[in-house]
């Protein structure tokens, strides 16, 4: 086997560069114009050219796969100090290497970026996101858009909307142009995390090229974030440059950049109960007498919460947005797979019912299900913060099980959310079991998205397949890297800031 097809940032380079050219026939195509419009090259999305272009997108992915893999082999096999600087340099070398072909793929693996098009060009025209769907603004960008969402509210903060207007203004209703805006707001959004994770990963005495390849080199993120252009990119960017500042006890700093995320997406709110135990560990020690410890968690939680209120509230009237949003945060009902838990349960549920009642269909389970987990859902967030709350470290680890426990008992959850959990799950000292039980997921959720945003998590051939992919190739890669991958320190003794604080 050659040089060439061992390296991982050529191999990974030529898998994106595959996933770019077919993109445009296998990707999120244009319904009406686009790119092969304009230049006659509209049989690459039908047919034979359509087959040819899912060949090549799927090789594409396949390569990156195995890109991100080889890679990972280097890094978790490095022992030395040294070594592990020269494979955090060739981590960052891959990722460019790998992101560039992307900046020109059209959209890939969902058609969200159309809708986010949509709902800036209603907020510019006069209409509310909140209240209305898009099929009250007909135009080219309403063609765009999914006919599942055409009558659907918008989830998304004030910032998502102000910036869609913004965009709308500047493109009109020139849809390519406009994604080309998005896809640098991504790029943005993608390198402050590509920025940000290796600081983390310093701050708490975790390896930083492990940490990186897991959380940005991952195919999850590269393809769902820069390829997909989904606004988690900005968000889970702004939440990791503000627990950089939580990290450097700037803390002021870290809840605004996280509640300016919040203003994107609600999501990023799972983070700020977390920033007050990191504040509250550097400011009194475990000698400070409990009724001051107590006073200064609440006044910290007080200051957060009002600093949080104030910068949303900000964005909302600069953008001349509503607040109708925190009405519609618990996702759509519409969407239905097996990443959430509810959905899955409900599924293994529906057949055995329907043994004993033929009304007990599909959506009955779901429904109950739904509610039992979003019960579940709070308890689990509310036990995350309280277990994870002893220093900084474990302040950061409890925010990646916060997700966690989110996306799995959430009533809607696509593969893009897990954006979040992946730039965290290695910026501390994690037990050896996490890393191949998140690779191997990684790999399991790559692969079943197709390039135009459908998923065969309902197809057991394919999802069995892909399981025993995900299996071998993290197999082969722990096995082969076991005798050096690091162990964590016990919890109670995780070094980190607090350490260098003198554990204030």
């Amino acid at each position: 086997m050659s040089a060439f097809s061992l390296r991982p940032l050529p191999v990974g380079a030529l898998g994106t560069a595959l996933i770019a050219i077919g993109s445009f026939g296998a990707g999120a195509t244009r319904n009406r114009g686009g790119v092969l419009h304009a230049l006659g090259l509209d049989f690459f999305a039908y047919g034979h050219g359509a087959g040819l272009a899912n060949t090549l997108l799927w090789a594409g992915i396949v390569l990156l796969i195995a890109a991100w893999v080889l890679l990972g082999r280097r890094v978790l096999s490095a022992a030395s100090p040294s070594a592990s600087a020269a494979r955090l340099d060739e981590v960052r070398r891959s990722l460019i290497a790998w992101v560039i072909p992307l900046i020109f793929a059209a959209p890939i693996l969902s058609r969200d970026v159309y809708s986010y098009l949509m709902q800036g060009a209603m907020l510019r025209d006069g209409f509310d996101p909140y209240t209305q769907g898009a099929a009250i603004n007909p135009g080219p960008m309403l063609l765009e858009v999914s006919h599942d969402w055409r009558n659907t509210t918008t989830p998304y903060g004030p910032l998502h909307l102000w910036l869609g207007e913004g965009i709308t203004r500047l493109v009109g209703d020139n849809i390519t142009v406009g994604i080309i805006l998005y896809k640098l707001l991504s790029i943005a959004g993608f390198s402050a995390i590509v920025w940000a994770i290796p600081r983390l990963a310093r701050a708490f005495s975790a390896p930083p090229a492990t940490a990186l390849w897991i959380g940005a080199a991952n195919p999850v993120t590269i393809l769902h974030l820069v390829g997909g252009m989904h606004n988690e990119s900005i968000m889970v960017g702004l939440v990791s440059l503000g627990l950089v500042c939580a990290a450097r006890h700037r803390y002021v700093g870290a809840i605004i950049l996280i509640a300016v995320a919040v203003a994107l997406k609600a999501t990023a709110a799972f983070a700020l109960p977390f920033v007050v135990w990191m504040a509250l560990r550097h400011y009194t020690t475990a000698q400070t007498p409990v009724l001051k410890r107590c006073a200064a968690f609440l006044g910290l939680g007080t200051a957060g919460a009002l600093l949080t209120l104030g910068v949303v509230a900000a964005i909302t009237w600069a953008s001349r947005s509503s607040w109708g949003w925190l009405a519609e945060i618990s996702g759509n009902s519409k969407v239905i797979n097996p990443l959430a838990l509810p959905s899955l349960l409900a599924g293994v549920a529906t057949d055995f019912l329907l043994l004993f009642d033929a009304s007990l269909t599909f959506n009955v389970p779901l429904g109950f299900l739904r509610q039992v987990s979003t019960a579940l859902m709070g308890l689990g967030l509310v036990a995350a913060w309280w277990f994870f709350r002893s220093t900084a470290s474990q302040a950061v680890r409890g925010i990646a099980v916060a997700y966690c426990v989110a996306f799995a008992l959430n009533s809607v959850t696509l593969p893009w959310y897990y954006a979040s959990l992946l730039s965290l799950v290695a910026v501390t000292p994690v037990p050896r079991w996490v890393l191949p039980w998140a690779t191997a997921a990684s790999i399991v959720v790559t692969l079943a998205f197709t390039g135009s945003g459908n998923h065969q998590l309902y197809n057991p051939l394919w999802m069995l397949a892909s399981v025993m992919i995900a299996w071998a190739l993290t197999s082969w890669l722990f096995r082969s890297t076991a005798p050096t991958t690091p162990s964590p320190a016990p919890a109670a003794s995780l070094p980190g800031p607090d350490a260098r604080a003198g554990r204030r």
